[in-house]
């Protein structure tokens, strides 16, 4: 699902809000985790994971082509923990219930 989807889904179940207020809405909640994930915060949320950011040292690679060392700086990655209640559902009964998501055999 893409970001226009979830602002389509959330403005059909909810008729009362006009569609430019649910845009607003989904932008500034997102936005508010970047923010928060920028600064070093961890955010939390009940029943579906956990976002925060993870270091990755300084370390030296290998260029796959010539073989030759690489320097590679250290950066900061953003990370996502999936929340028991989500992972109990992935797992659970009526899992990916939609016909297009059946796994292949």
């Amino acid at each position: 699902m893409i970001k226009s989807e979830l602002v389509q889904k959330l403005a059909d179940e909810n008729p009362n809000l006009f569609h430019r207020d649910i845009e607003r809405i989904v932008s500034i909640v997102f936005q508010e985790i970047s923010d928060a994930l920028a600064r070093g915060d961890r955010v939390e949320l009940r029943g579906f994971g956990a976002f925060s950011v993870k270091h990755r040292p300084a370390r030296t690679g290998r260029n796959p082509r010539s073989g030759e060392a690489v320097h590679i700086e250290e950066k900061w990655s953003p990370f996502f923990k999936a929340g028991k209640e989500l992972r109990d559902r992935l797992n659970g009964e009526g899992r990916f219930s939609g016909a297009a998501r059946q796994p292949a055999e």
